[in-house]
């Protein structure tokens, strides 16, 4: 059987188990991708997990002399290679198993030079050693480093636990700090009455005409430490208040309250979703976070006007459901904008990880770094550290809650474990994707994706947001289909190899999440049975909706490759 059929086979049934799993077999999906890795895990030859490992390493030939005696690399990081370094050569032709070098040759000196494209990058000229080849090297053929080829063979003898658990434990230590800390922090915005502030703000800062772009910006704001489920039991409340008021527009209040939540909820991060798919590529979080608000926030305004345009044309009846009742409506009208937690006191706990991240963000532009001393760099960048930015925010939005409810430590313990019971079962789910797209990598995907004949930049995105679709169409699960495709897509994500920063794929597998939305999403039945919607209704005015402000996320991602590569 051919590697690339092989390599297609091990996706399909890793998927298969996914999807099946969880749709018609109601499992949960951290047990769902839990068997999909160690499915994967089983069937990937040793073989091709050292084969893997290598290639992910490996360093390209760019040069080689006819005598069969000199050899130049391209380096892909300046400082991991100097002078007097050993390096093997593999051969891309020799027999798969067991990986034995060519040649060795020893690095004689590295330096840097312009490609025809004007593109400086670094090189190193290498020495074949006397009697060490066993043929005439090639273009095709490329160097490792010994560390890197022992790696690789210790990797192909590890047992399938050890590979699903390697993968596991590695995402728990990328994302479950923060996603405990945002759990934290949601469930703090919500106890305090500081979301509610925000939103209530927004409403009166912008008139009753255009509360739906309140409602809009205030779910897209709170969607970033707060789940969407959570963000849609707070605002669906005051939407219905809203209608209470005005006797109208009850679609638009529903509708924009989704838009911009579920945008948020798939673009930025630390939402699970976005922060998991940012770490597997490589992006920092804070490019993530900017990143996903220019395409979320263009991509909700224009659901908005699809909510405003449907809201025109179509009545939503509001219908009374179990858990607002018309008493519980009239007094949220007549509730007093004082006793809440003042707006900026409300709003530090989201914006200030933001500020803090960006801050060490631009500590890598030389003219920034300049003019800081190395005492304030440490500072800037202590502070700005993922894990410490949301640990301060916690303390502050902790400290709210304490300050407004008068909680004492019991209490607060309790609300506590109930966040961290919530953040716990999503911090499984990330951590058991995290070991399904390792072990999917070792499979060699990125590899039998970069063969292909004319992989254009476009083609690759575009690729990201179908296969992220069809999982979400098939399985209902936005974060789950995230999880699978970057598990199938992250191993080309240099960019180097792609064309374009990796945050653009980061994007677009956000934005191929939100198609299509229908009855195997729970966020489907949320959004239906919170409004009271049935379920015609929520097909015929939600799914539509979702899938539009996808599809313009994907436009605008496209657009950003095509003009914005940023390499």
């Amino acid at each position: 059987m051919e590697q690339s059929t092989l390599v297609l086979l091990i996706i399909f049934s890793g998927v298969a188990i996914v999807i099946g799993g969880v749709l018609f077999f109601r499992l949960h999906a951290f047990l769902a991708l839990l068997a999909a890795a160690i499915c994967v895990g089983f069937l990937t030859p040793a073989s091709q997990i050292e084969e893997t490992s290598l290639r992910k390493n490996k360093l390209k030939l760019i040069e080689v002399d006819g005598e069969n005696q000199r050899l130049q690399i391209e380096i892909n990081k300046l400082g991991s290679i100097q002078p007097g370094m050993l390096l093997l050569i593999m051969g891309r032709d020799q027999p798969k198993f067991p990986l034995i070098p060519i040649a060795e040759t020893e690095v004689k000196r590295v330096t840097a030079k312009f490609t025809e494209t004007g593109k400086r990058i670094a090189i190193a000229d290498l020495q074949i050693r006397e009697g060490s080849a066993s043929r005439l090297i090639k273009l095709d053929d490329f160097a490792i480093t010994p560390a890197n080829y022992q790696a690789a063979i210790m990797q192909g003898k590890q047992s399938v636990g050890e590979r699903v658990a390697a993968g596991f434990g590695s995402t728990c230590t990328k994302i479950g700090i923060l996603i405990a800390l945002a759990a934290i922090i949601g469930m703090c915005l919500l106890e305090s009455g500081a979301a509610e502030r925000i939103v209530r703000s927004s409403v009166n800062f912008v008139g009753e005409k255009l509360a739906p772009l309140a409602f809009m910006a205030s779910g897209f704001l709170l969607a970033i430490p707060v789940f969407f489920d959570t963000v849609f039991y707070l605002l669906i409340p005051l939407g219905k208040a809203m209608r209470f008021r005005t006797g109208k527009n009850y679609l638009l209040y529903v509708l924009a309250i989704v838009t911009g939540g579920t945008m948020a909820h798939s673009l930025v991060p630390p939402t699970p979703g976005p922060l998991f798919v940012a770490e597997q590529l490589g992006v920092d979080i804070a490019t993530m976070m900017i990143g996903g608000m220019i395409v979320g926030s263009v991509a909700a305004l224009f659901g908005l006007g699809y909510a405003v345009m449907i809201n025109k044309r179509c009545v939503l009846p509001f219908r009374d459901s179990a858990d607002v009742t018309k008493e519980d409506l009239t007094k949220l009208a007549a509730s007093r904008l004082e006793d809440l937690p003042a707006l900026w006191l409300s709003l530090t706990p989201i914006l200030l990880p933001v500020i803090l991240i960006a801050g060490s963000t631009m500590l890598k532009f030389e003219s920034i770094k300049n003019i800081c001393s190395p005492e304030i760099q440490s500072l800037i960048l202590t502070l700005g550290n993922k894990n410490m930015a949301l640990g301060i925010a916690t303390v502050i939005a902790l400290a709210t809650l304490i300050r407004q409810k008068k909680s004492s430590l019991s209490e607060l313990s309790t609300s506590i474990q109930a966040s961290l019971s919530t953040g716990g079962v999503i911090i499984l789910i990330t951590a058991a994707g995290g070991a399904f797209g390792g072990v999917l990598q070792q499979t060699g995907v990125s590899d039998l994706i970069e063969s292909l004949p004319q992989v254009s930049p476009l083609t690759l995105v575009t690729l990201a947001f179908l296969i992220t679709t069809a999982i979400r169409s098939a399985q209902g699960s936005s974060t789950v289909a995230m999880i699978t495709t970057v598990g199938i897509l992250g191993g080309i994500a240099e960019s180097t190899t792609l064309g374009f920063h990796p945050v653009y794929l980061a994007l677009a597998i956000g934005c191929g999440s939100k198609p299509i939305s229908w009855m195997n999403d729970s966020g489907f039945w949320v959004i239906g049975k919170m409004s009271g919607m049935t379920e015609g209704e929520t097909l015929k005015y939600v799914t539509p909706m979702t899938a539009l402000m996808g599809i313009v996320g994907f436009i605008i991602v496209l657009l950003g490759v095509q003009f914005f590569p940023m390499v």
